[in-house]
């Protein structure tokens, strides 16, 4: 097939669409599609024609709505099987709900004051235009990352369920396999000083809609008081740490920043934490699993219902006490080890290959 993948950055090494969107075009190139990608940074990888569209930058409501116009003029007079956007545009044939609604994020991340944005904010407003408007399309396939999404989008812009089919986000099997890890479990404990201590992770940028509040509550709840959280991901650790004294657990939380070798990080810890207030898919859920980490996470993480069977899924994204329990329940090694082997063989099911086996089925099934 002749496909388009629509992105605004086009790069390995990034989080959310972006790494969505590099892995997709590498499978879909092993499977010998003709693969096109239209951007507005990016980087050639291997097989994939990538056209760069010149975009300003320096306001977001004007970027975002000149990359849309950009992307269709681009792809006037072409002709492609598929066209897959990763971004808001509005000329794609399947749209990648990799953020879910843009509405229910701003309410269940900020409450009242995300109502407040909306009305009120020219960058918020212009994600809900497009996001409307995106949904109007009656021809459109919103590829949904998780029956959250799914029920959000429905319920919201009353779009029927038969276009809005649920692909779960991939994961590179490979390259967190524990067996591929060597001697990251001892080399990094040693490395910042742990022995035998539980470490709980909690991996991701934007620590306030991630919860580390509630993760932090929960560990000065934890009976261990040994017990670690390590905190991965970019923002401001000065606030964090402000908060960790007042909870007395300021020694048993460590920052590690942003890290490019996170699947030794996954290697080095003995669980996931992931109190998020709202993440579509939460992708460092499988991350952990393919580690063969046990994982605690709650509904407001679409890759929750993956571990209904193999991980703990707390109820509320606020109820620290229920985390608390929940790394209680999991102090040893061997209920982490159990769990943690479940949410392997659940991973090794999710590899990007079967990602985009679905996705090509999907765009079979394109009628222009």
């Amino acid at each position: 097939m002749r496909v388009a993948l629509v992105i605004e950055r086009f790069e390995p090494g990034r989080g959310g669409g972006e790494h969505v969107a590099w892995n997709v075009a590498r499978e879909l190139v092993h499977a010998g599609d003709d693969v096109h990608v239209l951007c507005r940074v990016g980087q050639s990888a291997p097989g994939t024609n990538v056209v760069r569209l010149p975009t300003p930058t320096f306001w977001q409501p004007l970027r975002v709505r000149a990359f849309a116009r950009n992307v269709h003029y681009a792809l006037a007079g072409e002709h492609f099987d598929a066209v897959h956007s990763f971004s808001r545009t509005l000329d794609q044939d399947v749209f990648h709900v990799g953020g879910g609604s843009h509405a229910d994020y701003m309410q269940k991340t900020y409450g009242s004051r995300g109502r407040a944005w909306r009305v009120l904010s020219p960058r918020h407003q212009t994600l809900l235009s497009l996001e409307r408007r995106i949904f109007s399309n009656p021809k459109l396939i919103a590829q949904c990352v998780s029956g959250m999404v799914q029920r959000e989008i429905a319920d919201r812009y009353d779009v029927p369920c038969s276009r809005l089919p649920v692909i779960h986000c991939g994961v590179e099997v490979a390259r967190f396999a524990p067996e591929n890890q060597g001697d990251a479990h001892e080399r990094i404990r040693t490395e910042l000083g742990v022995g035998s201590e539980a470490v709980w992770l909690l991996a991701g940028s934007g620590w306030r809609r991630k919860g580390l509040d509630i993760a932090m509550e929960a560990l000065a709840r934890v009976a261990d008081t040994d017990t670690q959280l390590w905190v991965a991901g970019k923002d401001n650790p000065k606030q964090w740490r402000t908060i960790a004294a007042k909870l007395g657990i300021e020694d048993r939380v460590v920052f590690l920043g942003e890290r490019r070798d996170i699947e030794k990080i996954y290697a080095a810890a003995d669980g996931l934490l992931l109190p998020s207030r709202y993440d579509a898919f939460g992708l460092v859920c499988l991350e952990a699993a393919a580690a063969g980490l046990p994982v605690i996470t709650n509904r407001s993480v679409g890759a929750s219902e993956l571990f209904k069977e193999c991980g703990t899924v707390i109820e509320h994204a606020d109820d620290a006490a229920a985390y608390a329990s929940a790394m209680n329940s999991l102090s040893t090694s061997t209920e982490r080890k159990k769990i943690g082997t479940k949410a392997l063989a659940m991973a090794r099911e999710h590899d990007w290959s079967e990602h985009v086996a679905k996705l090509r089925t999907l765009y079979a099934g394109i009628q222009r």
